[in-house]
């Protein structure tokens, strides 16, 4: 290696019979390492999607009706891969989404999942994305 950072191999050409060392430009990078990079990209961007996929949304609304009340509703969303919800259940995600938000006196009074295929449900338990709603009141009416 010279300090130009180029790599060089001496080819024995003869030149008046003494054997001439004349500077062969090498590759820094071989066929090897350039096989392995492609491959670890090739690696790095399904693994980065699949990741990406797996993180959970979740989102929250809150509608005042009064100054201390109001209703809200959270919704979660999960992608399912052989029976496995990941990270958590949508509708899990939900309630942790509206329990987090530390309203005081929340009362949840509707939930459900979309899709629900009831006894053909199975089906997405193979592969799918459920996103889950609750909704319900949250504070202190007036009496």
């Amino acid at each position: 290696m010279y300090a130009d950072g180029v790599c060089r191999e001496s080819s024995g050409h003869y030149f008046f019979g003494a054997q001439a060392t004349l500077p062969r430009y090498v590759d820094p990078m071989s066929a090897q390492q350039k096989s392995t990079s492609n491959s670890m990209i090739r690696r790095f961007v399904p693994v980065t999607l699949a990741l990406a996929l797996l993180g959970s949304c979740a989102s929250i609304d809150f509608h005042k009706d009064t100054t201390t009340s109001g209703t809200f509703e959270s919704t979660g969303l999960a992608l399912t891969f052989f029976s496995i919800d990941l990270p958590k259940g949508a509708l899990d995600i939900a309630r942790e989404n509206a329990s987090d938000a530390r309203q005081p006196n929340t009362k949840i009074t509707d939930a459900g999942v979309f899709p629900y295929l009831g006894p053909f449900d199975w089906i997405l338990d193979i592969i799918g994305i459920r996103r889950a709603t609750v909704s319900g009141t949250w504070g202190f009416p007036p009496e």
